[in-house]
């Protein structure tokens, strides 16, 4: 297709850097041996190359080797580090405490521990996302298990205050959890800065491998397994270990040491050209935190305009973005028929009656300033057009006329 495409959805998945591709490689096809099986030469390569990764993901966020469990991905690491932490408190932790803007991989954790007997705070955001530290330390209890607040959040950009919030829950005892999954090789996330005692990662959020995740356990940490089986990963993860993917995790982890600033200074540039641009669409609004935000991420809503039919328009013209949808055909209510709102929209305050979903660009390292224009081209006709057949605003209008 001759069209210019312009993939601007990265929160959701980062293609795979071409160095990544080669050093996992020879893991498919020549060094294919079990990590497990260490008495031959294939093991023993396989064995190498796993040890090699994980020192190479620790070095990403100032850990140790041994604090670096490898899993499938964020998904399995958040619900190791949530469920795992909560039993591995032990009796008299019933309580856990986690922000109203978590991943569902932490939200849908907390149903088994809710119905074993477990109390949960949910804590408030302000309107631009940001959890308040002196809500965190007024909700910690003597008996409280868990704090889990994501470093950054995909669907606004915010970046959440956790080096204060680590300190709050280290000066009550608090096993602390960070979601790193968006942050993660896209800005500075170091273990000896934020005192958090299990951080979440995933490859293919900073240009590595699908299936390849892992979660940091500071030393000290009691979390139980939530797998069963080998003694693989320190006995936290039974099973073979992806080994090529593994490697491809560290190879996109010193990638993303080495280049994470070039980087961030590419898309913050191309992010603020875009932030400007979207300034001329009538009825615009923009979510999350104004500067304290994921560089390149630029999320809105705009009023009476629905945001999947949006981006449907847009894929037409070549651009690809992603919805934090307020009618989002993946989450249904009791009533299988009946949507329900983005968690995050409602948790910063947008007004369902005229917001029908937002829109998220999150740009990579590969995108360019053309693209950007692609896109700022293409949307004010898409939303006229969009508008002219919204019901919510021919209502507007004529509650204007007849006001008028």
């Amino acid at each position: 297709d001759p069209m210019t495409k312009a993939f601007f959805d990265h929160i959701s998945t980062t293609p795979l850097d071409p160095r990544v591709f080669e050093a996992m490689r020879p893991y498919f096809l020549d060094r294919y041996g079990n990590p497990s099986s260490h008495i031959h030469d294939q093991g023993q390569a396989a064995l190498r190359a796993v040890d090699q990764a994980r020192a190479e993901v620790a070095a990403l966020i100032g850990a140790k080797a041994g604090e670096i469990v490898f899993t499938s991905g964020a998904t399995e690491s958040n619900n190791l580090a949530v469920l795992g932490a909560a039993e591995g408190a032990g009796a008299g932790k019933r309580h856990v405490v986690v922000s109203e803007v978590e991943h569902f991989s932490v939200m849908n954790a907390l149903i088994p521990l809710r119905n074993a007997g477990y109390e949960v705070t949910v804590l408030p955001v302000d309107r631009n996302g940001v959890v308040d530290p002196d809500a965190v330390r007024k909700a910690l209890r003597a008996d409280t298990a868990l704090l889990s607040v994501m470093h950054a959040n995909s669907e606004i950009g915010t970046i959440e205050p956790v080096g204060p919030i680590g300190r709050i829950a280290k000066e009550a005892g608090v096993t602390f959890h960070v979601d790193a999954t968006a942050s993660a090789g896209h800005i500075p996330v170091d273990v000896r800065e934020i005192p958090a005692d299990l951080v979440t990662l995933s490859a293919h959020n900073f240009y590595g491998p699908k299936g390849a995740g892992a979660l940091y356990l500071r030393e000290g940490t009691k979390v139980a397994p939530r797998t069963f089986g080998g003694f693989q990963e320190m006995g936290y993860r039974a099973g073979t270990e992806n080994v090529p993917a593994v490697v491809g995790m560290g190879a996109a982890a010193i990638l993303a040491g080495r280049e994470m600033g070039a980087w961030a200074e590419h898309l913050s540039r191309l992010g603020k050209t875009l932030w400007d641009g979207l300034a001329a669409i009538p009825m615009l609004h923009y979510t999350g935190h104004p500067s304290e935000r994921l560089p390149g991420h630029v999320s809105f809503w705009v009023e009476h305009v629905e945001g999947e039919s949006l981006l449907l328009f847009l894929n037409m013209k070549g651009v690809m973005a992603a919805s934090g949808s307020a009618c989002s055909s993946n989450l249904r209510g009791h009533d299988e028929e009946d949507l329900v709102a983005s968690p995050v929209l409602r948790a910063i305050g947008v007004p369902s009656d005229i917001c029908t979903g937002s829109i998220t660009f999150s740009l990579g390292k590969g995108n360019t300033a053309d693209e950007v224009r692609l896109a700022l081209d293409a949307l004010p006709g898409i939303v006229e057009r969009l508008r002219a057949m919204s019901p919510t605003y021919l209502d507007y209008q004529k509650r204007q006329v007849k006001g008028g």
